[in-house]
């Protein structure tokens, strides 16, 4: 019997119109009522899935930076699990963004900075309705990094190798692509499926309790901390390789049709 839904935001429970489907909201509205915990993971900032939880009336624990932190919803203070960057390494990465002329995101202590008010980053947070602060980060004290994240809106294929040159410069950081153009850096242990793991033990439950549904390349060790293992339709196709079940699209109430399949 499931327990514990473990999901993805983003392309999984949230549609590519940003908001939610009626049939979503009444699903979520059941499972509450069964007793069933829905516990958001997501790539997202904290304060920027706190909104999502409160609208969704979801009140457990919310795992944001791809796992990097957990914190409980009712308390902003209470971190249950935290795993920052190693603060030499976020520096290198700095460097290595200018050096390259690439856009990154740096995010400390739940904080949004970028060293420009480009189009990217206003395409990024005009999305997710966060706010932003602009300044050189040779001006920050670089410390309690929660990640970093490289945009790139244009081309896919640099986000890529993005990910592949990075990752064999620096194989003890965790390094992904959670969509065609995004790269993101945090710290080695910041992954959805320890953050999985960790709640899991947290409630003394059963690795075949946890359903976990997601879209993208980062979500493959959310779906592998789980025992039933769902990719959206609109799945990356290495996300549907490790995938038990490929439900309908996101536009398509496929999480909805997933979670009534595995849970009711």
């Amino acid at each position: 019997m499931i327990k514990m839904i473990a999901t993805d935001v983003d392309g999984t429970l949230l549609r590519w119109s940003f908001d939610f489907s009626p049939a979503t909201k009444q699903c979520i509205k059941k499972l509450k009522q069964n007793g069933i915990k829905v516990v958001l993971v997501t790539g997202r900032m904290h304060c920027a899935a706190l909104g999502i939880a409160q609208e969704l009336g979801i009140d457990t624990p919310i795992v944001s930076y791809q796992g990097g932190m957990i914190k409980e919803f009712s308390k902003c203070d209470d971190v249950l699990f935290r795993s920052d960057m190693d603060a030499e390494k976020a520096v290198e990465i700095i460097d290595w963004a200018r050096d390259n002329d690439v856009h990154i995101n740096l995010y400390m202590d739940d904080v949004l900075y970028v060293e420009e008010d480009s189009e990217t980053i206003r395409k990024y947070t005009d999305a997710r309705f966060i706010d932003y602060h602009v300044c050189k980060f040779d001006k920050l004290k670089i410390k309690n990094v929660n990640k970093i994240l490289a945009i790139d809106f244009q081309n896919p294929e640099r986000v890529t190798g993005w990910v592949n040159d990075l990752t064999r410069l620096y194989p003890d950081l965790y390094i992904i692509k959670s969509t065609p153009y995004f790269c993101e850096i945090a710290s080695k242990e910041a992954t959805k499926g320890n953050a999985v793991d960790f709640l899991r033990e947290k409630w003394g439950l059963k690795k075949e309790e946890i359903l976990a549904l997601g879209d993208q390349d980062n979500d493959i060790e959310l779906l592998k901390a789980a025992g039933t293992a769902v990719a959206m339709g609109n799945a990356s196709d290495e996300l549907k390789a490790v995938a038990d079940y490929i439900t309908d699209t996101v536009e398509n109430d496929g999480w909805v049709k997933a979670v009534e399949k595995f849970c009711f």
